[in-house]
């Protein structure tokens, strides 16, 4: 019993934690993708190419996953020789 009461304290304790890291990782991945989607040219009125699967689906899953997502759009946005917004 006190082993699972140690466990639920230190669940709870540290879901606030989890939550801050994640809406941190959230707000760069949508910053990435708002850069990448206003600086490279893809496909439409602009005439440039389609955007890559990984890129479509980094941006679609910002919310949900960003940590997998952050680092397709870094990739891409290195590529095309843009900086990096800041961090945090």
């Amino acid at each position: 019993m006190k082993l699972l009461t140690t466990a639920l304290v230190s669940t709870v304790v540290a879901l606030p934690n989890l939550a801050i890291a994640q809406s941190a990782d959230s707000r760069y991945c949508a910053a990435l993708s708002d850069m990448y989607e206003t600086y490279i040219e893809t496909a439409g009125d602009k005439g440039g190419s389609a955007t890559p699967a990984e890129v479509v689906i980094a941006i679609d899953k910002c919310q949900s996953d960003p940590t997998s997502s952050i680092p397709v759009l870094e990739k891409q946005l290195k590529a095309a020789r843009l900086s990096l917004p800041p961090r945090g």
